[in-house]
C-alpha cells in the first residue's frame, strides 16, 4: 500500500498443547529459523521460549491479520516439527495465543524479556507469567477459560 506508515510491535505467546515440554534446546533453534522464515512478509525483532512455549516479538504491518498469521505459524511449524521427526511425541500448539502491543521506545525492554526467557522462568511458571501479562495490559480473563493448565 503505497503511502502507509506504520509502528505496529506485537508481542505473541503460545504454548504447546497441553503445556506439554517437547520443544526441545537441541533443535528450538531450527524451529525459530522456521517460524522466521514463516513470518518473513513481517519483521521478526526476537524470538525466543522455553520447552512449553514460545514468545516473539514482531514489526506487523497494516495489512496483515493477526489471527491467519499465527494460525499459518502454528500449522506451518507443526508440519516443520512432524516432517523432521524433531519430536518423538505427536507434537501440536495449543489454542489460542496472546498478543501484546508496545510502542517502539519500549522495545529494548520487550527484546531483552524474550531474549532472557530461560533465566526468567527459573523464578516463575508460564500460567504466572501469561496471568501477569493479562493483567499488566488490563485484558479482563478468567482462569478456567485460559490454556489447558495441567499442574
Amino acid at each position: 500500500m503505497p503511502n502507509t506508515f506504520s509502528q505496529i510491535y506485537i508481542q505473541v505467546v503460545f504454548a504447546v498443547k497441553g503445556r506439554e515440554c517437547q520443544v526441545q534446546h537441541s533443535w528450538e533453534e531450527k524451529l525459530y529459523k522456521y517460524i522466521a522464515g514463516v513470518v518473513q512478509n513481517h519483521k521478526l525483532i526476537a524470538i525466543n521460549g522455553m520447552p512449553d512455549h514460545i514468545h516473539f516479538l514482531i514489526g506487523m504491518k497494516p495489512t496483515c491479520c493477526l489471527s491467519d498469521l499465527i494460525r499459518e505459524i502454528k500449522k506451518a511449524s507443526n508440519a516443520y516439527i512432524k516432517d523432521n521427526k524433531l519430536s518423538p511425541y505427536k507434537f501440536q500448539w495449543q489454542e489460542g495465543f496472546g498478543a501484546f502491543s508496545y510502542s517502539h521506545s519500549s522495545l529494548d525492554n520487550v527484546i531483552h524479556y524474550i531474549m532472557n526467557q530461560k533465566q526468567h522462568h527459573t523464578n516463575k511458571t508460564f500460567k504466572q507469567e501469561y496471568e501477569e501479562f493479562l493483567t499488566k495490559f488490563n485484558i479482563e480473563f478468567k482462569s478456567e477459560y485460559l490454556f489447558e493448565w495441567y499442574e
